[in-house]
């Protein structure tokens, strides 16, 4: 696959991904929404961390493009400054604890030198962040009327979002096979190991 190519179908799966687990989250979850926009259990949270960690700036760039999707056509469509602000922030948070990962952690695309312990510590930092930035945000524009109680209902939407994606994710990767295989189960599975390789490989190139 040629790189545009690559970074296309990277950008347009996270954009699906994303777009799936909030489908799900709504299906689900709903009863655990405190705000709109705002959950208990928040599972698009988990892509939007995993999809920086496995494709970087591609990853970024899919969840800018989905968050502008859902934001101005579901959550807010009445609102373009509040829906921009929720796609730009929903990008920021995430790609922020990617780079962080790169630095702490040396990074790899099958994520699998991010221990248990480290998947948790990136998990509550990016859980933090979001939040934080949301709601400094909510003060600049006046909205602080149950901002803390906000807060934490973010924080911890996120975070279980994030935990159960994540740990979900690892070990279905943790499964794919290293070297092609005999059937094309096996093969298709190593192309998408190699595909995400490539595509991490990719970002650092940039």
């Amino acid at each position: 696959m040629s790189s545009l190519r690559l970074h296309v179908a990277s950008v347009a799966g996270t954009v699906a991904a994303f777009v799936l687990f909030l489908w799900i989250n709504q299906e689900v979850f709903t009863h655990t929404q405190f705000v709109r926009g705002v959950n208990w259990i928040y599972l698009p949270s988990g892509i939007r961390l995993l999809s920086t960690l496995l494709l970087g700036a591609d990853g970024a760039v899919g969840l800018f493009i989905a968050g502008i999707l859902v934001d101005f056509l579901y959550f807010f469509p009445h609102d373009p400054v509040r829906a921009l602000a929720g796609a730009v922030i929903g990008t920021v948070a995430p790609y922020a604890v990617y780079r962080l990962a790169l630095e702490r952690y040396d990074l790899q695309a099958s994520l699998a030198n991010l221990t248990p312990k480290r998947l948790l510590v990136l998990a509550v930092v990016f859980s933090l962040a979001n939040p934080l930035l949301h709601h400094i945000w909510f003060a600049l524009q006046g909205e602080t009327q149950g901002i803390v109680e906000s807060f934490f209902m973010m924080f911890a939407g996120d975070l279980s979002g994030a935990l159960i994606t994540l740990y979900l994710m690892k070990a279905l990767l943790a499964l794919l096979p290293k070297q092609p295989g005999n059937s094309r189960m096996e093969n298709g599975m190593f192309s998408v190991r190699s595909a995400l390789s490539r595509a991490y490989n990719n970002q650092l190139a940039q």
